[in-house]
C-alpha cells in the first residue's frame, strides 16, 4: 500500500512524515513554496526529540501522480478546498481517506468513489514555514482513529489503523467514526474565536456559546455524537504537548496570510443545521463571517477581545437563522 498525501500542510505533512520515517511507502501533493521546499530540501518533520528530514516524492497535481494499484489517497487540505480536490482524482476505485476536521468532506467525497473513510483527527500541529512541518506532542503524535464512511469497517479500514499505528500513532478501527468525528467538530466550532482573539484569558467563555448551540442543532437534526465523558476517556493522558503552540489550524491560516479559513464548513455546519432544522445559531454565525472577514482582508490573527466577540454575538442580527 502507498499513501498519496494529498495536502501535506500541518495534519498531513506530519503523517506523510511519520509513515516514511517508519518505513512506509509515500508520496505527496503539495503547491507553491511547500512543494518546491520538500523537492529541492525533503519534508522536514519537528518534533521534541529532533528532526528529520524525508526525501519522498513530490508532486503539484493529481495529474503527476503515477497511480498505481495499492495506491490509497488521503486528503489533507481544509474543506473549502475538498471539491476541488476530489475534481482532480483521475480513478474512482481509489479508497479516499479524509484526514480532515469538520463532516462535510466523506459525503462530498462519496459523491465521486465509492471507498471513504473518515478520520477523526486529534492531531497538535502546525505548518508555517515551507517544507516544514511540526509535530507538537511526543512520545505519541496524535490520536487518528477511522472508519469507513458513512459507517462500518473492512480490510481496507483495518489495514489504515494498523499503517497509522505502526507510525506511532494511537488508531482504533471504529464503525461509528462519524458519531466522533461530530464530537470533533463541536471542539472546533472554538477554531474561529481563537484565531480571532489568540489564546488569552476569557477564550472559554467566548467559545462556550458556540459549543451549546452545537449541541443543540445536532440535538435537533437527530445526529448523535460522542459525549465530552467519552471523548475525555479517549484522550485521557495520550497527547503530551512538549512543543510550544501558538494556535490551531485557523490560526495558523489568518498567521500565512492564505486569505481563506475553513470556518464556513465548522461554524458553518452547525449555521446550515440550525437553518435546517429551524434553532437559531447567531454565535457559529458571527463567528464565521468575523474570521472569514479577517480572512479575506489579510487580517492577523488575535484582532479582537474574546469580550469584542461576544458584544459581537450579542449585537448580531440573528442571521444566524
Amino acid at each position: 500500500m502507498r499513501w498519496v498525501i494529498y495536502g501535506a500542510g500541518a495534519v498531513g505533512g506530519v503523517v506523510a512524515g511519520r509513515l516514511a520515517g517508519a518505513g512506509q511507502e509515500v508520496a505527496v501533493i503539495a503547491r507553491g513554496a511547500h512543494l518546491a521546499a520538500i523537492r529541492e530540501q525533503g519534508l522536514t518533520l519537528r518534533q521534541p526529540d529532533g528532526d528529520t528530514v524525508h526525501r519522498i516524492p513530490a508532486f503539484a497535481d493529481p495529474g503527476e501522480v503515477d497511480w498505481r494499484p495499492g495506491d490509497v489517497v488521503v486528503l489533507g487540505m481544509k474543506g473549502m478546498d475538498t471539491e476541488e480536490a476530489l475534481r482532480r482524482l483521475p480513478d474512482p476505485a481509489l479508497p479516499v481517506v479524509c484526514l480532515q476536521n469538520g463532516v462535510a468532506n466523506e459525503t462530498a467525497a462519496l459523491r465521486r468513489f465509492s471507498q471513504v473513510y473518515g478520520v477523526c483527527v486529534m492531531l497538535p500541529s502546525s505548518h508555517l514555514a515551507p517544507g516544514v512541518v511540526v509535530a507538537q506532542c511526543a512520545p505519541v503524535p496524535g490520536i487518528l482513529d477511522l472508519g469507513r464512511f458513512p459507517h462500518g469497517l473492512d480490510d481496507t479500514a483495518l489495514a489504515l489503523s494498523e499503517g497509522l499505528r505502526k507510525a506511532g500513532f494511537h488508531s482504533e478501527p471504529r464503525p461509528d467514526i462519524m458519531r466522533w468525528k461530530y464530537a470533533k467538530l463541536l471542539m472546533n466550532l472554538g477554531n474561529a474565536v481563537e484565531a480571532l482573539c489568540g489564546l488569552v484569558d476569557g477564550l472559554d467563555e467566548a467559545v462556550r456559546p458556540l459549543r451549546a448551540e452545537g449541541e443543540a442543532v445536532l440535538r435537533k437534526a437527530g445526529i448523535d455524537f460522542a459525549s465530552a465523558e467519552e471523548d475525555a476517556a479517549r484522550r485521557g493522558d495520550i497527547l503530551q504537548l512538549r512543543l510550544d503552540r501558538a494556535g490551531g489550524s485557523s490560526w495558523q491560516s489568518l498567521a500565512r496570510g492564505t486569505g481563506t479559513v475553513e470556518a464556513d464548513y465548522l461554524n458553518g455546519e452547525i449555521v446550515l443545521l440550525g437553518r435546517l432544522h429551524g434553532v437559531p445559531a447567531p454565535a457559529n454565525e458571527t463567528a464565521r463571517r468575523l474570521v472569514v472577514e479577517a480572512a479575506a482582508t489579510g487580517a492577523g490573527p488575535a484582532v479582537m477581545t474574546p469580550e469584542e466577540f461576544l458584544r459581537a454575538v450579542t449585537a448580531g442580527d440573528g442571521s444566524g437563522r
